[in-house]
């Protein structure tokens, strides 16, 4: 019997896209998949996805643009976060903007990516009432950006994208032979060493597993798209991505361009379900 993934990139505000197919996903009715597995802002889209509420991934994008609350350079310049994550999930608890029961089924459970600091090494944590709103926090705390590390399990976690930004070889060890994953950057895209990576290592320097990870992100990702290129014999792998004209900063203020990243995701979501089901 074939078992279906749903796997689901991290990055920022580049995510709209994503929230773009899964809402397009929701209109149609389609969500064939056992397990799910998300990064960073990835995993939250997911869980609003589960939970059903079409729109309301997008609307929080535009709210985050449009507050200035979660990214607050000054606060940052200041020693706070770059990245207000309490705010963010205070959004998702105080306003009861999910529906967690859909969210929490373990029948078809969603699995988020973290980074352990001590070990450098991804963690796979099944979302659920216990761990809720730490674990997709965690999974967002990127070093720097957000000046802490959340704990869980009684352990600092950050970013998941930090070890693993695209889990796909992970959704084939837990046994699925059909995947579908959702990007946030196009086809042709491979992951750079930029300044801002290097002053992230910097920050970390103090965490030596951690900090060896953090090297490794570039051949780490390249691992991953050549697993989607060419899948092991037996495994199907269908890729979504965005064009190569949607290329918004991690956290981009442009509110056009990531309403045309939006409603890009929103028609791929169609040739996604025509990919899956063929």
């Amino acid at each position: 019997m074939t078992k279906t993934a749903l796997v689901v990139e991290g990055g920022a505000l580049r995510s709209v896209f994503s929230s773009g197919v899964l809402d397009g996903f929701i209109r149609q009715s389609f969500d064939p998949f056992d397990f799910y597995l998300g990064v960073s802002a990835g995993a939250s889209n997911l869980a609003f996805y589960k939970a059903g509420h079409y729109g309301r991934s997008y609307q929080l994008f535009c709210e985050i643009i449009n507050s200035k609350k979660l990214i607050n350079y000054r606060q940052f310049l200041m020693g706070g976060h770059l990245l207000d994550l309490d705010w963010l999930y205070t959004k998702y608890i105080n306003h009861k903007t999910l529906d967690l029961v859909k969210v929490f089924d373990t029948k078809r459970p969603l699995y988020v990516c973290v980074t352990e600091v001590a070990t450098g090494k991804a963690r796979y944590i099944t979302a659920s009432k216990d761990n809720f709103p730490q674990l997709f926090k965690a999974s967002m705390a990127l070093p720097l950006v957000y000046r802490h590390f959340p704990s869980l399990e009684g352990n600092a976690m950050v970013d998941g994208g930090v070890a693993d930004s695209i889990p796909v070889q992970r959704a084939i060890d837990m046994g699925a032979t059909k995947i579908m994953v959702i990007r946030a950057r196009h086809q042709s895209y491979l992951k750079k060493d930029t300044t801002g990576h290097k002053i992230i290592r910097w920050q970390s320097r103090k965490h030596p597993q951690l900090l060896k990870t953090m090297r490794d992100r570039i051949a780490l990702h390249k691992q991953a798209i050549n697993t989607i290129r060419q899948p092991p014999p037996g495994i199907q792998i269908i890729e979504i991505c965005p064009p190569e004209s949607f290329t918004p900063g991690r956290f981009s203020h442009n509110l056009k361009q990531l309403a045309l990243g939006y409603e890009n995701g929103l028609m791929q979501s169609t040739l996604g379900i025509d990919m899956f089901i063929s």
